[in-house]
């Protein structure tokens, strides 16, 4: 801590996944759909207290799932809340992916790590069927900070579009939506880039709008 606080150094300035990178679960594939994010650390899960002996956490995360969640309003009240359902692996397809991708995290790490004998705490050796793996992925996997899609962008004859190409929401005037929810499907990453690209698109069009004199936000 003292490290960072006086002179910005140390563990706390970088950021927790030091390493990264895409496969194919399938090789038929036309491109990756799995990402890992490497941290030197070990831990649960987020917010848990770290392992009190080395470790490693090897997160592989399915780019494109096809378990489709939800937002609906609990009420016509704004203080109603909502009710999230995120949904994940309700597919046999995001469940065959989890487990292809816990094995082949599990093959990397024994393999490339032979030298160092590791360990597998979570989800554990014992778990060895795709079945198994699959379980396992829905008790120990976690959200990795990327949902998308609940305020879809589309034609106005699509019932599960929310806002249209301006990005203004169908259906109400003066309101726009700018962010990754209008992302129709996730991309095959972070989406921390092309979030700013749909708010720099925004800008576009918002001093076109202003430039010809339609002035509408």
């Amino acid at each position: 801590g003292g490290d960072y606080l006086f002179g910005r150094r140390g563990p706390l300035s970088m950021a927790p996944s030091q390493l990264g990178c895409f496969l194919k679960s399938d090789p038929s594939l036309a491109y990756p759909d799995l990402q890992w994010h490497v941290q030197p650390l070990s831990l649960d899960s987020f917010a848990s207290p770290l392992h009190d002996f080395p470790g490693i956490t090897a997160a592989v995360c399915n780019l494109r799932p096809t378990s489709r969640g939800y937002v609906k309003c609990k009420g016509r009240d704004v203080r109603d809340g909502v009710e999230i359902n995120n949904n994940y692996l309700q597919t046999s397809h995001d469940r065959s992916v989890a487990a292809i991708g816990l094995r082949m995290t599990r093959d990397i790490v024994t393999k490339g790590m032979k030298e160092y004998e590791p360990v597998e705490v979570l989800p554990g050796g014992e778990y060895v069927s795709d079945t198994e793996l699959a379980d396992a992925a829905t008790r120990v996997g976690t959200s990795i900070f990327h949902p998308v899609g609940t305020c879809k962008m589309g034609s106005e004859d699509d019932k599960m579009s929310v806002v249209d190409d301006e990005l203004r929401v169908i259906g109400v005037k003066n309101c726009r939506v700018v962010d990754a929810s209008i992302m129709p499907s996730i991309c095959s990453g972070n989406t921390n880039t092309p979030t700013m690209a749909i708010a720099e698109r925004w800008v576009e069009i918002f001093i076109n709008n202003l430039y010809n004199g339609k002035r509408r936000v």
